[in-house]
């Protein structure tokens, strides 16, 4: 199924949700427990996230330091088609520009199209643990723009290799991200979505936001959006509230704005099982406000739960 054409033809709200992949070391069994109390709402696709390497210094007997490549989880290809198999359902595997070459990147999209998974979510990803600011790899891209461009050559059969003969297109269905309250590292908004709508103009598909809390900045947002040209669907991501410790985390990690209200609603939380209740209040609120608004999809953050998406799918699909 190609998620851009499913969502631009959609005459409801559809329902997709985004997992973290497990530690090293965990059960696969694991994973589906989060998965199988939401297939019951037919999901339009389900995301799988991914994290790049991390790198750890170690000193050697002769007072040298080695570095050492540590992988944390397991990689998306691999999750991906394991999940699809299980749950015949569509997985979006995220594609990100940190800890690749652009020739690395090239054999991931030929491995996830040999094994017809053609929806992907493309990121620039994090600044690697420790770092304040991004660093690409020797060889790889810097900013998203690129490696939407180098996808959308692949979907024109350009692969970086030129002596192939007779190379074969792909058909990636290519999604990115959107920020309500604009990305941390942008000047201002108006910067923001010029380069958010650069990529639309070099492939891009459709839009999925960042967590936002007040949907007021969604649909201002989606306005500015619309003003300077951009027509593609723009599918709100809620990340609901699941500790007391959330309303001081989210803002710091994520630069997003806690409205007032619901930060006087979890100071008044005893315990982190409180404070998850008004988080699926919250987001059930806000889900049926958006729905009202006709977005063609609405996309939920788990971080690994699901018992609490599932409360709010109950109460909104």
């Amino acid at each position: 199924m190609n998620v851009a054409e499913t969502l631009k033809n959609t005459k409801e709200t559809l329902f997709s949700f985004e997992l973290l992949p497990p530690l090293k070391g965990k059960n696969i069994e694991d994973l589906y427990k989060s998965i199988d109390p939401l297939i019951e709402f037919n999901p339009l696709n389900i995301n799988i996230t991914y994290h790049q390497q991390e790198s750890e210094y170690r000193k050697l007997e002769n007072g040298l330091m080695e570095r050492k490549i540590i992988r944390k989880r397991p990689g998306t290809v691999a999750l991906s088609a394991a999940i699809q198999h299980k749950y015949d359902v569509t997985v979006v595997p995220h594609m990100i520009c940190g800890g690749f070459t652009k020739e690395e990147t090239e054999d991931v999209l030929i491995d996830l199209n040999f094994l017809g998974m053609n929806n992907l979510l493309v990121l620039r990803g994090d600044p690697q643990k420790g770092q304040r600011f991004f660093i690409p790899e020797n060889g790889g891209h810097e900013h998203t723009l690129s490696l939407v461009e180098q996808i959308s050559n692949l979907n024109e059969g350009i692969y970086l290799d030129r002596e192939i003969k007779n190379p074969q297109p792909t058909n990636f269905s290519i999604g990115v991200a959107g920020y309500p309250e604009k990305h941390y590292e942008a000047p201002n908004m108006d910067n923001d979505i010029h380069y958010l709508k650069a990529k639309i103009e070099a492939g891009a598909d459709y839009i999925v936001t960042q967590m936002f809390f007040n949907n007021a900045k969604f649909f201002e947002f989606r306005d500015r959006c619309r003003a300077e040209g951009i027509t593609v669907p723009i599918i709100p991501g809620l990340k609901p509230i699941t500790t007391l410790k959330d309303i001081e985390m989210l803002p710091r990690i994520f630069h997003v704005e806690i409205p007032n209200e619901l930060v006087k609603q979890i100071d008044k939380c005893k315990t982190n099982v409180e404070a998850k209740q008004i988080g699926v209040e919250w987001a059930v609120m806000q889900s049926k406000e958006l729905k009202e608004a006709v977005v063609p999809a609405i996309h939920y953050y788990t971080i690994g739960i699901s018992d609490n998406i599932k409360k709010i799918a109950e109460g909104v699909f």
